[in-house]
C-alpha cells in the first residue's frame, strides 16, 4: 500500500524536512502526507511515533507545515515573519507534551506523552522550527534555487552556500536541464 504514495524526502533537520512533505510548491505540488496514516508513517521515521491520527489532526499538521514554511521563507529572505504563521507555530509548540531525553549513546531523542498524541509530535516539530527561525542553531535558512520548488531548507554546509533543498532531486534536475540545454546548443560537445 505504501508504494502508491510518493517517497518521503528525508533530511537531518526536523522542521524543514516536515515542510518538505509538500514539494514542488510552485510547479505540480506533490503531497507526501495525503492520509492520516501517512502522517503517522512520517512521524515514525523521525522518532515521533504516535498511536493514531485523525483527519482533524492531519489538518492541524498541514496547517503547522504551511506556517513553518511561510515563516522560514520570510526568515530566509529577511522579511518580517507572518503573524498568523507565528501564532500557529507558537500554539502547536505550547500544546505539545514532550520531553527531550538523552540516550546512552549521547544523542537527544524525544519522549512523547504516554498517550503519544499527534499534537505532542507537532509540538516537537514546532519547537524545532522556533529554534531554527530564531537563529539558535548553527546554519542558515535558505530557499531552494529550483523555480518549481522554492522549499525552505536549513543549510549547515561549511560555506553556507547550498543552492538546493535536496541534491538528489532538485539539484540533479537542474544539472540535467543545463546539460540538455548545452547539448542542444552545441551537439558536438561532451561534458
Amino acid at each position: 500500500m505504501r508504494g502508491e504514495f510518493p517517497d518521503f524526502r528525508l533530511g537531518s533537520v526536523l522542521a524543514t524536512s516536515f515542510t518538505g512533505t509538500l514539494s514542488e510548491r510552485h510547479g505540480n505540488p506533490v503531497e507526501r502526507i495525503p492520509t492520516p496514516q501517512r502522517l503517522v508513517d512520517w512521524l515514525t521515521v523521525y522518532g515521533l511515533a504516535v498511536d493514531a491520527c485523525t483527519t482533524a489532526q492531519l489538518d492541524l499538521a498541514r496547517e503547522l507545515r504551511e506556517s513553518i514554511h511561510a515563516a522560514a521563507t520570510a526568515a530566509a529572505v529577511q522579511d518580517p515573519l507572518p503573524a498568523t504563521a507565528v501564532h500557529v507555530i507558537n500554539d502547536r509548540s505550547a500544546q505539545g507534551r514532550a520531553a527531550a531525553i538523552l540516550t546512552p549513546e549521547g544523542e537527544r531523542r524525544w519522549r512523547l506523552s504516554s498517550a503519544s498524541r499527534v499534537e505532542d509530535a507537532l509540538g516537537v516539530i514546532a519547537a524545532d522550527a522556533i529554534s531554527i527561525i530564531a537563529g539558535e542553531r548553527d546554519g542558515k535558512l535558505a530557499l531552494c534555487a529550483s523555480p518549481t520548488c522554492r522549499a525552505a531548507f536549513f543549510d549547515t554546509s561549511q560555506s553556507r552556500t547550498r543552492k538546493w533543498c535536496d541534491m538528489n532531486t532538485c539539484g540533479n534536475r537542474q544539472k540535467k536541464a543545463r546539460f540538455i540545454a548545452k547539448q542542444r546548443k552545441d551537439p558536438g560537445s561532451v561534458e
